[in-house]
């Protein structure tokens, strides 16, 4: 799998991903994809407990997958405390999680899995595209999505329905501090 190139997506061209996605898709023995609504990561966001959240889904995917051994990017400073939580959601218990930083760079099957990740939201934020126009990237680094959240914000005194009110932007935004973003 190295050779074909699958590493950390962010390290990827859009074209070279939607090359690998194809390749991967055809070698993988499965594809687990849980999507989080936006309802529930602002829940858990302002409950700051969004590696819970994390935590689930991992253990969701991991028992649709039905693996034996596991492995996953800690976003928790602590991985054996994410392998924990993570296990802790798990119905089938014989199932090793190994967590790490860096996995999407350290293991090629989270590399994939990462691939795959970025494959679907792209898809996601195109849909998004479809019914509101060019919104951008949709990351909080992107001067277009920002603009079109504020603009969005000054017509209709509200945050749009597919962005995430715990977003840092969106809450400037609201709180008319946008003018730092």
């Amino acid at each position: 799998m190295i050779e074909k190139g699958i590493k950390d997506s962010k390290l990827l061209t859009r074209k070279k991903r939607q090359v690998l996605f194809g390749q991967i898709v055809s070698i993988a023995k499965s594809i687990c994809v849980c999507n989080i609504s936006i309802e529930d990561i602002d829940f858990h966001v302002f409950k700051n407990n969004l590696n819970l959240l994390e935590a689930e889904a991992m253990a969701i995917t991991i028992q649709n997958m039905k693996s034996d051994k596991t492995y996953v990017d800690s976003c928790d400073i602590n991985p054996s405390r994410y392998e924990r939580t993570i296990s802790s959601f798990l119905n089938q218990k014989n199932t090793r999680v190994i967590s790490m930083h860096h996995a999407d760079k350290l293991n090629v099957v989270v590399s994939g899995a990462s691939i795959i990740a970025k494959i679907v939201r792209d898809c996601e934020i195109g849909k998004i595209r479809m019914r509101y126009g060019d919104i951008g990237s949709g990351y909080p680094s992107d001067k277009k999505t920002i603009e079109f959240v504020r603009k969005w914000f000054r017509e209709k005194k509200e945050i749009p329905p597919f962005a995430r009110k715990s977003w840092k932007p969106a809450q400037m935004i609201v709180s008319g501090l946008d003018i730092y973003l």
